[in-house]
């Protein structure tokens, strides 16, 4: 489960280091789920997948990358798709074309809600929580219907089956 570590500011957390990266929420420090086998080894397919047709797609793929969702709180997607035609930022500040969150046995459905629910407020139209496969859309998370498509924004193809497969 995500713990909160301690109050900071936003300016100390973007200047600290952490292993792994933590988020930043309305001035707390939250740690994230992650480190297992199960979880990397699907994160690693993501990457895979949506590099292999990155160029074309226009898109760049970035795991563990810092995204601004909005002034108090900065959270770190398992996977970070972004349009290739803005500028590269140390930080994203736009909204990305997807993110993936990938569950770990330790995550909440309150907190893939509020997650869900900030990531949607700055502008992200693909936001998937993996494993189950669900999409937190218009507030709601729900099972994911459509098991292939294009995202929204881009020409990158979504296609779970053919991910689960890369997953070693």
């Amino acid at each position: 489960m995500a713990t909160a570590i301690a109050p900071m500011t936003v300016e100390d957390y973007l200047h600290s280091s952490f292993s792994p990266d933590v988020e930043y929420i309305d001035g707390q420090i939250e740690e994230r789920n992650m480190g297992e086998n199960d979880h990397s080894a699907w994160q690693e397919a993501i990457c895979a997948w949506f590099r292999a047709q990155a160029i074309p797609a226009g898109i760049r793929v970035r795991p563990e990358l810092r995204v601004q969702v909005d002034a108090h709180a900065y959270l770190v997607p398992d996977v970070t798709l972004l349009d290739r035609s803005r500028p590269v930022e140390p930080i994203v500040t736009h909204p990305p074309v997807a993110v993936f969150e990938i569950l770990s046995p330790g995550d909440t459905l309150k907190r893939s809600m509020e997650k869900g629910a900030r990531y949607e407020s700055m502008g992200i139209r693909t936001i998937l929580i993996l494993d189950p496969a669900y999409r937190f859309r218009e507030g709601r998370l729900e099972p994911l219907a459509d098991r292939a498509f294009v995202l929204e924004g881009s020409q990158a193809r979504f296609d779970l089956d053919e991910i689960a497969k890369l997953v070693d």
